[in-house]
């Protein structure tokens, strides 16, 4: 008769270090359903550091371990091959009765649910991480080793009450997350990028690299992806804003959207994205996918890292290569940050319009700046002047977005790339974001405003028969 610890070897690869070694012989057909919010109400509440009741004194996280090789020994994997996963988690609640039944482990009902949710989770879940991912308004999951999990929600970072059993158990949790993907993490391999189910990105890095033990950190996306309106209504930019970058679009302008960690350059590139016209064939090319575009003809390329012998490696700027030769109308970088860059400025200016991607910097001027170091990775010397001409002749327009000190993002500058004076791109700034100060909860004050400029490209909204509203370049302020 096979055991729990037989199909759990199924479903995941484990670690050494684990509890329960084990090693993964087929990969899941399905993704267990995540159970409701409500199912974690007793499971989510501040966790005490050792006991699960200071009447009793009963070491919670011994208990769960006990209970947990009970369950390895108890279930018959042929009854349950059939079952649904909800069925199965029913399942699974009826025998976690039975045996706190039979161990008679003193606990009242809020304490019993606790302990068989967390149980069902490290079971068919991420263990711990359920709660955390049940929950739509967390964006960001932070693990700093097993007993310091920290969280950010609206914007705002802050310590929860979750933790792990010991490092072991986290390591299992991370081993779990990357074979899903067909990825590994042990001494040799000790950083890797991988992704959920539902798209959320996840980095891992563990010893000897982390010095306090495994760090994991999980990057959420919203179920339902943003639309312009969200951040309108967010205050991250005015309507007018959103016409113009929405037109942009449209008139296939290449657009680099620049901006810092966290600041949402990926969710301003999806919403960007939607724009186009969906007879368009797009290829989006990324390091792990994130990227969530509406539209039906989209061709999904992401890069892949290099086996245990250092080989098999398939870099961003391999796809950028081959994505020319696959017809697109539209090419979509989640990010450049290497020599793929070169291949990117060349497939803009060689007749692929409307390119769209991200890069890290903090200023429009600081992204020009980077591209050109990123062009010297690329192998290619050429001289300052013609690299430069090279990104004004291909970039049209660098959108920068920010994440203020009280956890807003908003769109600082949108500016048009003009050309060259000399030795030096010339911009011309169309929108902009003032900050005038700070409340005293922490909340940033400024305005957004027009410059009065009107960009070069507008002649191409009407050949392309888009009429923008009258007025939206006028220099006046709206609050932000």
């Amino acid at each position: 008769m096979e055991t729990l610890k037989d199909q759990i070897a199924r479903w995941n690869i484990s670690t050494k270090r684990a509890a329960a070694p084990f090693r993964s012989s087929t990969a899941t057909t399905s993704v267990p359903a995540r159970p409701s919010v409500a199912e974690y109400t007793a499971s989510s509440a501040p966790a005490p550091a050792k006991t699960i009741s200071t009447a009793t004194g009963i070491d919670y996280y011994a208990t769960k371990t006990k209970l947990h090789q009970k369950l390895l020994s108890r279930i018959d994997l042929n009854s349950i091959e059939s079952l649904t996963p909800d069925q199965l988690r029913n399942e699974l609640g009826l025998l976690l009765g039975t045996l706190i039944e039979e161990d008679s482990i003193p606990l009242n009902n809020q304490e019993r649910t606790r302990l068989v949710a967390d149980l069902k989770n490290e079971i068919m879940g991420l263990g711990p991480l359920e709660p955390l991912l049940a929950d739509p308004a967390i964006s960001e999951i932070m693990v700093n080793g097993y007993q310091n999990v920290y969280v950010e929600k609206r914007g705002c970072i802050q310590l929860t009450d979750i933790r792990f059993s010991d490092d072991a158990h986290l390591m299992k949790i991370i081993d779990r997350i990357v074979s899903r993907v067909g990825r590994r993490i042990d001494e040799s391999s000790p950083m890797v990028d991988a992704r959920l189910p539902d798209g959320s990105r996840v980095n891992a890095i563990i010893p000897p690299l982390a010095l306090d033990g495994p760090t994991l950190t999980i990057r959420r996306f919203a179920v339902v992806p943003l639309q312009m309106h969200d951040l309108i209504e967010k205050k991250s930019l005015t309507p007018a804003m959103a016409e113009l970058l929405s037109a942009l679009v449209k008139v296939k302008c290449n657009i680099i959207i620049s901006g810092g960690t966290g600041s949402g350059k990926t969710t301003l590139l999806n919403i960007l994205s939607s724009y186009i016209h969906t007879s368009e064939r797009i290829v989006t090319i990324e390091d792990t996918a994130e990227l969530q575009l509406q539209q039906n003809h989209v061709i999904r390329l992401e890069t892949r890292p290099p086996n245990i012998e250092g080989r098999g490696e398939i870099t961003m700027r391999a796809l950028v290569k081959n994505s020319l030769r696959m017809r697109p109308d539209r090419i979509v970088l989640g990010e450049v940050r290497s020599s793929e860059v070169i291949d990117m400025l060349q497939a803009m200016n060689t007749g692929h319009e409307g390119s769209l991607t991200t890069i890290h910097a903090n200023t429009p001027r600081d992204a020009m700046s980077r591209l050109e170091n990123l062009v010297g990775l690329g192998g290619i010397s050429l001289p300052s002047k013609a690299m430069r001409q090279l990104i004004s002749s291909s970039v049209h327009f660098i959108v920068q977005v920010n994440r203020l000190n009280d956890g807003s993002r908003k769109i600082t500058s949108i500016q048009e790339i003009t050309g060259m004076e000399g030795d030096v791109i010339t911009t011309q700034e169309i929108f902009c974001y003032e900050r005038t100060g700070t409340n005293a909860d922490g909340t940033v004050q400024g305005r957004f405003s027009a410059t009065g400029i009107r960009p070069k490209v507008s002649e191409k909204f009407r050949t392309y028969g888009i009429g923008l509203s009258d007025g939206i370049f006028n220099p006046d302020a709206t609050n932000g």
